[in-house]
């Protein structure tokens, strides 16, 4: 065989043989370097089919680039396979870097490895396993013979992934040196892995993830530090039994391993997959802080629920006694625990803060911003980050939060029965995705949404509108929703929102939306076996139910808690007021806040609405006040002639205001007690258009810009209608209309008349319709494309449509003189020259980025431009407002609530 070239590689010398292959030093001649040849085993060379899957595997592996990962530079054809020490026939190799030192194996066969040279090998391994799993390959086959040391102390992991394309061979010898047992890693009932170090999940032949290799991390890790196979039986069969059913147990590690790496350990080597630490990431952030083998210190405790109140006063007790010898000492903690606040009381209870990347704000919007795993170890969240709204999921146990892929645009976070997978609403659609990796997954249509439930029976109850809607059910594998409540408009009913299935998926809590704001809501319970239906609370919004015996809901931005029954389904105690300063908003009902079925609880912390305030930017940026005051500003728009602003003010309830520009002064408009949304200047000026959600349906209205007179309604229909602009001669209204059946679409209404017709209605969203100043044109945004852009057609007659954003854009406003088209894309406010017969646009083009207020695009733009195109107003969070950067956390929260709300459970 030496001697032999297989196509422009010389091969030199034999390196070993295992399950993957004979391995060889060969010089590359075309690049004079050295190289590893893996030559593949004849019978896998000559299957074409399994061939052609790992050739496409190879391409994969090839785009590695790691220090820590051996790289693979390609498949080369041509040679022989050897026989009686010459090769014959065609073969088969796999081109690699060729890393000299010993493997992991050996250095191990010599003795247990030194704590202090341990957990640098470690962490290496873990940074390499990091890098793949973010690229998304799984190794399948960690072990120490797959681990090389360089001379310069550098970890090199080899074969990585290789094990999902290569066959079944005979049992070797040795158990650590087993033959990866055969492919077809995604399909169940397949066994995939080398006995000694796979997971129970590969022992047991079932779908395998990520958490496969945080397994054998485990594994790899206790054998450095104790120089004894976990598993040390003398056969495969035995080993794979004993993965499957032996305790695993620590008593080996060295009596100096500091406890933070006997958790780590502890974590990595859970046979419930689920259980688990999540992510090799904080396996690798645990081992950067991980003190020397003289000095402990704490890391976060691995919270799990049954133990939460043995595990937190004790970190805690350790936690404030170090603060208080060392500073430095302190800043090894993790981030997480950093933010214990106050004294724990006796029971257990701990106060802490989750913060939010620095560069990213909570998306307190009309819908919920958070969720906790019913098992209370994981929080999902929505943010803003660089104009793009996402969810992201942190780990209690974690040091940092992971942005969830696929999710853009998402909002209204829940979490399955089994907390698996996580809920979310984005592009006029429910959708789910697994946290243990995939694709983001499509439920069904949900034109917007005011709240979600995933029950134990797989099926979930949402609201998939704003008012009038009621709940819907639909099964969580995807299919059509179906009806569960109807708002009943006799009795004033205008929505059911915010559900929240009991214990055992039995009943369902919900919020009634009647007259006035949510903070006179109805707590309502349904049981869903024989519709029975009860009033809980008259006054109310958002409820959940916590384990102590506790139905606990919102009012204003306060918590409120009452003793409950939930077998009985009924209020056992008067209420008490549990916590103060908790995001809500009372117009739409919503409270940012969330229980797990363990009593821990999670919420953003805020009033009824963030201070804001409008300020002026001109066309690059520059930044000046509009004026001082600091109110819950929304939906800006300036009069025909730029001298008044109509904008919303959102508290306890939302209304229309009017703000004189030149004077300063600041009138309000309309005072019912309900809300009112996206306000519109006839031509003239002399009227303000807006909508409202008195009495049923938030249905269009307008009212004299002066404030005299009464409001008259222009229509009257069950769907929820926005105003977007009139047509420059005041004849047509245009306006958003969205209900639970079609989703967003745009129609007009012609003044005088009652009865609106369709403009455009499509099986995809349009909004935020604005007519061109010389009504020939109307700009919308549409999510036709797979995301939402902007377009222009033709005004009132359709025809061919113009897509004006290229890179995303929403809330289009017009030039006062018709050449130019403003919008958003993102942070970015751009601007696009036109041109209208024919209608022709430029490229768009950046005037300015800013974390302005985006609003609800869906609704209104939540900014407008002056006539004479050289200033916009936006809204700003004012520097008084409290950042919306964490998020607080209760940890056995319930125990605090049985003391405040005795509720005679146990």
């Amino acid at each position: 065989m030496i001697g032999q070239t297989i196509a422009h590689y010389h091969v030199t010398a034999k390196l070993g043989a295992g399950g993957m292959g004979e391995v060889y030093r060969a010089t590359d001649s075309k690049l004079g370097r050295e190289v590893a040849l893996k030559v593949l085993p004849e019978a896998f060379a000559q299957d074409a089919q399994r061939m052609a899957r790992f050739q496409r595997e190879a391409q994969v592996l090839a785009s590695l680039n790691h220090p820590n990962i051996a790289a693979i530079y390609g498949l080369e054809d041509g040679g022989a396979a050897h026989s009686a020490g010459s090769w014959q026939g065609q073969v088969q190799a796999l081109v690699m870097e060729l890393v000299e030192g010993p493997t992991l194996a050996e250095r191990i066969a010599a003795g247990a490895i030194p704590l202090d040279e341990a957990l640098p090998i470690a962490k290496q391994i873990a940074e390499a396993l990091e890098y793949a799993h973010e690229h998304g390959v799984i190794h399948r086959d960690l072990k120490p013979a797959n681990i090389k040391l360089t001379r310069e102390g550098q970890v090199k992991v080899l074969d990585f992934g290789l094990a999902k394309a290569l066959s079944d061979e005979p049992v070797a010898k040795e158990v650590s040196d087993s033959p990866t047992l055969s492919a077809a890693a995604t399909k169940g009932g397949i066994i995939l892995g080398t006995a000694a170090y796979m997971s129970p999940e590969q022992a047991r032949g079932a779908v395998v993830d990520k958490r496969a290799d945080i397994w054998a991390f485990g594994v790899v890790l206790f054998e450095m530090l104790t120089g004894q196979r976990l598993f040390g039986e003398t056969t495969t069969s035995d080993t794979l039994a004993a993965v499957l059913r032996a305790e695993v147990t620590l008593d080996r590690l060295p009596k100096q391993t500091p406890a933070a790496i006997r958790r780590l350990l502890t974590r990595c080597l859970e046979k419930n997959a689920k259980r688990r630490l999540r992510d090799i990431g904080e396996a690798r952030i645990l081992l950067e802080e991980s003190p020397s083998p003289g000095m402990e210190v704490p890391s976060v405790p691995i919270l799990r629920p049954a133990r939460w109140k043995q595990v937190i006063p004790w970190s805690l007790t350790v936690l404030m006694t170090l603060v208080a010898i060392s500073i430095g000492i302190w800043h090894l903690v993790s981030a997480g625990m950093r933010e214990f606040m106050g004294r724990i009381p006796p029971a257990g209870v701990a106060h802490m803060a989750v913060p939010v990347p620095p560069t990213h704000r909570l998306s307190l919007s009309l819908q919920p911003a958070l969720a906790l795993s019913p098992d209370g170890t994981r929080l999902a969240y929505v943010a803003s980050h660089a104009g793009t709204t996402q969810l992201y999921l942190r780990p209690l146990d974690a040091l940092e939060s992971s942005l969830i892929p696929g999710t853009e645009g998402a909002s209204t976070p829940f979490f399955s029965a089994d907390g698996e997978w996580v809920g979310f609403f984005a592009d006029s659609k429910m959708k789910k995705v697994s946290l243990a990796g995939g694709q983001v997954l499509t439920v069904c249509d949900a034109p917007e949404n005011r709240g979600a439930t995933w029950g134990p029976d797989n099926m979930i109850i949402f609201t998939p509108a704003p008012s009038p809607a009621g709940l819907y059910r639909v099964p969580a594998v995807g299919g059509k929703a179906e009806v569960l409540t109807t708002p009943d408009a006799s009795k004033g009913e205008r929505s059911h929102r915010w559900p929240y299935l009991l214990p055992g998926g039995k009943a369902v809590l919900f919020t009634i939306g009647a007259l006035g704001t949510y903070d006179d809501g109805l707590i309502t319970v349904q049981r869903l076996d024989t519709g029975e239906r009860k009033i809980l609370v008259q006054g109310g919004m958002t409820a959940q139910y916590v384990p102590s015996g506790h139905l606990v809901y919102a009012r204003s931005n306060t918590l409120l808690a009452v003793p409950f029954d939930p077998i009985e389904l009924k209020i056992t105690g008067p209420p008490v007021r549990v916590l103060e300063a908790v995001a809500t908003e009372s117009v739409s009902g919503v409270a940012h806040y969330a229980v797990s079925r363990h009593g821990s609880l999670a919420y953003a912390a805020g009033g009824l609405m963030a201070e804001r305030m409008l300020v002026w930017v001109d066309r690059k940026g520059a930044t000046l006040p509009l004026s001082e005051m600091r109110r819950g500003f929304d939906n800006p728009r300036f009069s025909p002639d730029g001298r008044r602003l109509a904008v919303i003010v959102r508290g306890p309830s939302q209304n229309v205001w009017v703000y004189e520009v030149e004077r300063g002064a600041m009138s309000r408009l309309t005072v019912e007690p309900g809300g009112q949304f996206s306000p519109v200047w006839t031509p003239d000026g002399k009227r303000i258009t807006y909508s409202s959600v008195l009495p049923t349906a938030a249905n269009i209205f307008w009212r004299a810009s002066d404030g005299s007179g009464a409001e008259e309604r222009l229509a009257t229909v069950s769907s929820a209608q926005y105003p977007s602009s009139w047509s420059p001669d005041g004849q047509v209204l245009v306006f958003t209309q969205v209900d639970s059946t079609t989703g967003f679409d745009i129609w007009m209404l012609r003044r005088g008349e009652k009865n609106p017709q369709a403009l455009l209605r499509t099986p995809f969203a349009e909004f935020g319709s604005m007519v061109s100043p010389d009504g020939q044109w109307f700009a919308y945004t549409s999510n036709e494309s797979g995301r939402y852009e902007v377009y222009v057609q033709p005004f009132p007659g359709l025809g061919a449509k113009v897509q004006i954003s290229t890179e995303g854009g929403t809330s289009p406003v017009w030039a006062r003189n018709g050449r130019e088209l403003f919008f958003r894309s993102g942070d970015k406010i751009m601007a696009v020259p036109l041109t209208t017969t024919p209608l022709r646009a430029g490229a768009p083009r950046v005037l300015f980025e800013g974390g302005y207020e985006p609003g609800s695009p869906h609704i209104s733009s939540n900014y407008d431009v002056t006539p004479d195109g050289q200033r916009f107003v936006m809204v700003q969070a004012s520097d008084q407002e409290p950042a919306a950067t964490r998020i607080r956390l209760v940890l056995n929260w319930s125990e605090e609530l049985k003391r405040r709300v005795p509720s005679g459970k146990k």
